[in-house]
């Protein structure tokens, strides 16, 4: 599996640079997805925008082990680049109800920083 890392205070962006979503990619998205919550990243944004097919709604399931991981560390997982065939194949599976999915990056970064102002001004952030 091709992919980029890009590591931010806040949070992390991944992309991937493959062409196709499928189930030979998907173990090591997830594998990654848990070794960036192990590094500390609790704000994961995946990008999407190089993904141009996806057979199979059980591949996109992977990025619900991103969500939980991200949820559970009291962070966002967002998806961004979403092309339209993905798309339909995310909202088929209702995924696009659970998943935050914005469709630009700099959308993404806007949110985590949101929500971690909004963490911080209510206290719910350790401060070092």
């Amino acid at each position: 599996m091709k992919f980029s890392v890009d590591k931010h205070e806040k949070y992390v962006v991944l992309k991937l640079n493959e062409s196709k979503f499928t189930n030979d990619n998907t173990p090591k998205l997830k594998s990654e997805f848990i070794l960036l919550n192990t590094e500390g990243y609790r704000n994961i944004v995946l990008d999407l925008s190089a993904i141009k097919q996806c057979d199979d709604s059980q591949d996109l399931s992977s990025l619900l082990v991103g969500d939980r991981l991200c949820k559970k560390s009291n962070g966002l997982f967002i998806v961004t680049g979403v092309n339209e065939g993905v798309a339909k194949i995310l909202e088929m599976s209702n995924l696009d109800q659970s998943l935050t999915i914005v469709s630009k990056l700099d959308e993404a970064t806007d949110l985590i920083f949101m929500e971690e102002i909004e963490k911080e001004l209510l206290g719910s952030v350790d401060k070092d």
